[in-house]
């Protein structure tokens, strides 16, 4: 592979112009397509298989519709002090709201009066109205919540208190500022790393080109796929991550190697050669971390990873070709001032990455000690992990759909903030008969009457738990439901879905991990040529996810250090958070220890002693794994800000992950585990090595002069030319 990467490499560097034009007019035409492509709604979500979506299939199919798997907002209104919602100015502002609301858009499908649902509470205070829709709250336009939201305006100006909750309002997170923070800071890094404008722009350019094509091929299939908003979200998050890191490592490499006195076409080449067979491995670890997301068996989740595997793909594909075609026509400007007026290469003066080689080296037990120490402290807390999917009750304070939830649990109970929605499929007897005994259960508020279809071979019950919808409580009340009442019972709703579901993530955790874990163990035993340093790499980045989860539960869950990252109520943690830490951040991970252990293993093949690989490794790879970690934790960190209790959550868990694991488990622990297996880490069975396929990731046949046999060792110097 080396060899082919070389070749491809100076390929590149040598016709840059038509690398660069090629590349350009992907990008142009991706965006025409982008352009000119219908617009997509959000994709529907469903989860196959699980009872409330066989419940919400009964439905479409005996309730044609009725859209039960529709949006759902609460309009709550209050009276101000001393008076009541019964008053007749009070009763007509609410009834100008509820035709407000009726008339503000097409995709209502229905609202109720408070006055004729008696939905007002027993003090008079409150009252609230409920507004189902056609399509999913993914599916809604901007326009329909702001008439979701202007509809009580005239309420307000009458004296009214009126706040809005449901997933109505739910719409996909603006990420465009943690984007920007993102790569201002990788900006300022990269400065920092390369001491040259020229080297720290050339990642950022040709990772926004690269997400700027994934993004626009996203945008242009969607409607013909249906994918969501949310997918381009996820495949811009890590187009950048892999972006800015591919190519930091062949631009890395590559000054390396004019450094050892190699001319410019040259040193593109073995740059490919090796720091590009590099990336060619850690991406292909990350697209089977996005693609084993197909193993939960959610559609929508399957469509983000594989168009965020297809980013990752295009990301490879940029730093293979489009770093060393721009290489040329930077010229010597990809070195800082002061490398570029040394007349000799620069010295072997130790740096930062060989002093802390060396004192790991000095001491592997303690180094090794601390840091599984350390993590496991950490990981403590993730013993008394809850998942869960967070409600208006996890929203800040100041938030109206907050405020709408402790409305309506002041005025009705907090359970009324997450109804389930019983479906019987059967006559009027055994409607009754399921009516009786859900009534009897502990933890249920109120069970409205049965509503039956026109066929009356099937009925919808309301029941009203009496606590809140992400309570362990409301959990265990759906499942004595659906244990108690028989297969002819199906309960769902939000509330219902969300606890399938949690319990869909969790089942599919450990397959997910397994499929992940061990396609990248075949792999990176393809590359290092060794069992032991897979090993240590699969269980060094399980040992960092199980800390990070550690840690989110600690401030999420319990409210550690809350008010420092703006938690404003504890809950469970968001189900879908283990898989997606395990994805995302095992792509991360894998790119930090493929780059640093295969120069490592570089050094060692080419004759070095197995500690002064280690110190090879450190010197020519901590700064730039540092680099390019400092990058991605500020990256993620831009969503702690958030006002979304989710977003918030995942920026906080993937950032101190990537800390974790880059700082704790790649620069610690695995160069102590190194020291203290010596040789024997790169042991690797003769009958397997016969087996395994050669890809020369190191670049050992590239041979000391750089050219492969047959090449004849032309070297041509092209810069500015």
């Amino acid at each position: 592979m080396a060899t082919f990467l070389y070749k491809l490499g100076r390929f590149a560097f040598r016709r840059r112009r038509l690398v660069a034009l090629l590349w350009v007019g992907l990008f142009a035409l991706a965006g025409v397509a982008a352009s000119s492509a219908p617009t997509a709604a959000s994709s529907s979500f469903s989860i196959p298989g699980t009872e409330a979506q066989k419940a919400f299939d009964l439905l479409d199919e005996r309730f044609p519709g009725t859209s039960a798997d529709g949006a759902t907002a609460r309009v709550v209104f209050k009276a101000p002090d001393g008076e009541k919602m019964t008053d007749p100015a009070h009763r007509a502002e609410v009834g100008k709201a509820v035709a407000e609301l009726r008339s503000g858009s097409d995709q209502v499908a229905s609202v109720v009066d408070p006055y004729q649902a008696k939905a007002v509470s027993r003090d008079g205070t409150i009252a609230y109205t409920q507004v189902s829709y056609k399509v999913s709250g993914m599916e809604l336009t901007d326009k329909d919540r702001e008439a979701l939201t202007e509809a009580g305006e005239q309420a307000r100006e009458a004296g009214l208190t009126v706040e809005i909750g449901g997933d109505a309002l739910l719409a996909a997170p603006e990420t465009g500022a943690s984007e920007v923070i993102g790569v201002g800071v990788a900006a300022v890094v990269l400065v920092i790393t390369f001491g040259s404008l020229v080297a720290a722009g050339l990642p950022l350019l040709t990772a926004i080109i690269g997400v700027g094509i994934g993004v626009s091929t996203i945008t242009a299939l969607a409607s013909t796929l249906d994918l969501g908003s949310t997918t381009a979200t996820l495949a811009t998050m890590i187009g950048l991550a892999v972006g800015i890191d591919y190519a930091l490592f062949i631009v890395s490499r590559y000054r390396a190697e004019l450094a050892e006195g190699r001319d410019h076409e040259e040193a593109a080449g073995r740059a490919t050669g090796t720091a590009g067979s590099a990336v060619v491995f850690a991406g292909l670890t990350v697209v089977i971390a996005l693609v084993g997301l197909a193993v939960v068996n959610i559609p929508m989740l399957s469509k983000m990873g594989f168009a965020a595997a297809g980013t990752v793909a295009i990301a490879v594909l940029i730093a293979l070709t489009l770093i060393p075609a721009l290489l040329g026509f930077a010229g010597k400007r990809v070195l800082g001032r002061k490398a570029r007026k040394q007349a000799a290469p620069a010295d072997d003066k130790p740096n930062t990455g060989t002093r802390w080689a060396r004192f790991v080296l000095r001491r592997p037990v303690a180094v090794l000690l601390a840091g599984v120490v350390g993590l496991g402290a950490v990981a403590v807390p993730a013993a008394s992990l809850e998942m869960g999917l967070p409600d208006d009750g996890s929203q800040p304070t100041s938030t109206t759909q907050r405020k709408a939830y402790d409305l309506l649990s002041e005025g009705f109970g907090p359970g009324f903030n997450g109804p389930l929605l019983v479906v019987v499929d059967g006559d009027k007897a055994a409607a009754d008969g399921a009516a009786k005994d859900i009534a009897g259960l502990d933890g249920v508020a109120a069970v409205t009457p049965a509503t039956y279809n026109k066929a009356g071979d099937t009925a919808m019950i309301t029941v009203i738990p009496e606590d809140r919808p992400s309570s362990t409580e409301t959990e265990d009340l759906v499942r004595t439901i659906r244990d108690t009442t028989g297969d002819e019972v199906h309960v769902t709703g939000a509330t219902a879905m969300n606890i399938d579901f949690s319990q869909r993530m969790n089942d599919a955790l450990a397959p997910y991990l397994a499929l992940v874990v061990g396609l990248a163990f075949l792999l990176l035993m393809v590359v290092f040529r060794s069992v032991l340093v897979p090993l240590k790499a699969a269980l060094g980045f399980l040992l960092s996810v199980v800390a990070a989860l550690g840690a989110v539960v600690a401030v999420f869950q319990w409210g550690w250090l809350g008010s420092l990252f703006g938690v404003e109520q504890t809950g469970p943690i968001m189900s879908m958070m283990p898989i997606f830490m395990v994805g995302v951040v095992f792509g991360l991970a894998m790119d930090y220890e493929v780059f640093l252990v295969t120069r490592m293993r570089e050094a060692f093949v080419h004759g070095e002693r197995p500690g002064q690989a280690i110190v090879t490794g450190f010197r020519h790879g901590a700064r730039v794994v540092t680099a390019a970690a400092v990058i991605m934790i500020a990256v993620f960190a831009g969503f702690i800000g958030s006002g979304e209790q989710m977003v918030k959550m995942i920026g906080f868990g993937l950032a101190i992950a990537v800390f974790f694991d880059a700082f704790v488990v790649r620069m610690a622990i695995v160069p102590a585990v190194l020291a203290l297996l010596g040789g024997k880490a790169w042991w690797l069975p003769r009958w397997l090595d016969r087996v395994l396929p050669s890809v020369d990731v190191e670049g050992e046949k590239l041979g000391d002069a750089g050219a492969p046999a047959g090449d004849g060792g032309k070297e041509r110097e092209l810069v500015g030319t």
